[in-house]
């Protein structure tokens, strides 16, 4: 990973204020050469000033090893350089001395100031010591040489390093912002990363909330159903023979219809689904298969019907525990009700007169009225209003068996609107005796359904005794 200036400087492991060991090596040289230049040139300065040499080698010496702290104090380095111009020594010191000046994050300011104070120095002594040799005849140039010397002394000693030293100073702080940016775009790409986990996360619990939702659906009601024929066989197969063979044929047609419908659910899930999925997927398929011709067998005899309704019943539990697996292994793999090759279209609001019709057959009173001009609607639309419908019948099988149920569908200008209200059971009847498990997910899940459509679902019993269903869903 990518590390930013200041990180990369706090992970430094040379001694003092140096970053690394070659840049105290660096400095160190440079120090070095300074004493040697300044302490050569320090004899000359003895001779001139009329002392010992050995001061003017010492003072030399002490004057260039002050480029040893160049990074830490680059401003005293300068000023140094400076004050020793007029001895004509320290060339190399002024020389890194401003470029490091100028490479440092000081204000800009600063940095103007000392070299125009270090130009102004060089050009007076470079002034002074040429006019000194032409006086004294030494040089035989013009005297236009000593002005040309001094200006062009004192822009080479002086141009040059600031220059350099503010380009490799922006490079620099370029490199810096690239670094954090670069670990910028790292931690948000991690975020990112973590968020889409997140949102993949709700993903598959989303599908394997819905494809719970839809094997509820299709198994309940159905299977519903077939108890209820199957507990009215029991009481009838030897009363009237011929009544039996006719509920035996309902059996057979409605675990026909479940297996239709599990087969295109596990469909859609083999589809979607790698090499488990279609493992089991393909296994349910096959115990569905193996079931439907004993169920098609149950409608020739009314003893073996009744029989029939209870491995029916273990096919669609078995198949739905097959699903949920295969959900559990592929996530979000099942796409809502369409994806090329495995397309599930689902009930729609046409088929609700046969649903009405398939409760009649159990024994339910049952009746059906609809209000409003009947169009088409969205096929969410339409399969979620039936499936309301669908369980709330459902529900009254389980519960209120023997009651009086009405059915209402309205068609409105921007909504259908959908109630299913039942009357108070009868203390004793027929289908009292049938005790149908529950598991308590009727509601939540026509709920669920009809607030991903952003509609309004309301259920709760009546002051006559009974329960109501109402659901609205924007058109």
């Amino acid at each position: 990973m990518t590390t930013t200036g200041e990180e990369h400087t706090a992970a430094g492991t040379g001694p003092w204020w140096w970053v690394r060991w070659r840049s105290a090596v660096l400095d160190a040289g440079l120090a070095l050469a300074s004493a040697a230049e300044c302490g050569g040139e320090g004899v000359r300065f003895a001779h001139d000033a009329g002392l010992p040499v050995p001061i003017g080698v010492v003072f030399g010496v002490i004057a260039g090893s002050v480029l040893l702290v160049r990074r830490k104090w680059p401003i005293a380095v300068v000023l140094v350089s400076i004050a020793i111009t007029p001895a004509q020594m320290g060339f190399l010191m002024g020389l890194v001395g401003l470029y490091t000046l100028a490479a440092s994050e000081l204000p800009r300011r600063i940095t103007a100031a000392l070299a125009a104070m270090s130009f102004a120095g060089m050009l007076i002594v470079t002034f002074v010591r040429t006019h000194q040799g032409v006086m004294s005849g030494d040089v035989t140039m013009g005297d236009w040489f000593v002005p040309f010397a001094s200006i062009t002394t004192a822009i080479g000693m002086t141009a040059p390093p600031v220059l350099l030293g503010l380009y490799m100073g922006a490079r620099r702080r370029l490199m810096e912002s690239l670094r954090e940016r670069a670990d910028s775009l790292e931690r948000e790409l991690q975020l990112l990363a973590e968020r889409a986990e997140e949102r993949a996360e709700w993903a598959r619990s989303e599908e394997r909330t819905r494809i719970a939702r839809e094997m509820h659906d299709v198994v309940a009601h159905r299977v519903s159903l077939m108890v209820v024929h199957a507990a009215a066989l029991q009481a009838i197969a030897r009363k009237d023979p011929e009544k039996a063979v006719k509920n035996a044929a309902l059996v057979g047609d409605m675990g026909r219809q479940a297996l239709t419908e599990l087969r295109e659910m596990l469909g859609v899930l083999r589809s979607g689904n790698g090499a488990d999925g279609r493992v089991s997927a393909a296994s349910s398929s096959a115990a569905l298969s193996s079931t439907s011709s004993s169920s098609s067998s149950s409608s020739s005899s009314s003893s073996g019907s009744a029989v029939a309704a209870v491995p029916l019943a273990a096919v669609g539990v078995a198949a739905a525990v097959a699903a949920s697996r295969a959900a559990d292994g592929s996530g979000a793999g099942a796409v809502s009700g369409a994806g090329a090759g495995g397309v599930v279209e689902g009930p729609c609001l046409a088929e609700l007169d046969e649903l009405v019709g398939q409760s009649a057959a159990a024994g339910m009173v049952v009746a059906l009225s609809v209000e409003g001009d009947v169009r088409a609607y969205a096929r969410e639309i339409e399969q979620t209003a039936y499936r309301v419908v669908q369980e709330a019948l459902t529900n009254v099988h389980k519960h209120a068996a023997g009651a009086k149920t009405y059915v209402r569908l309205a068609h409105r200008m921007s909504e259908i609107a959908m109630q299913v209200e039942n009357e108070c059971p009868p203390e004793v009847g027929a289908g009292s005796s049938v005790r149908l498990p529950s598991g308590g997910n009727g509601l939540l899940g026509m709920k669920e359904r009809v607030a991903a459509l952003g509609g309004v679902f309301v259920s709760g019993p009546t002051d006559a005794g009974g329960f109501r269903v109402s659901a609205v869903i924007p058109a």
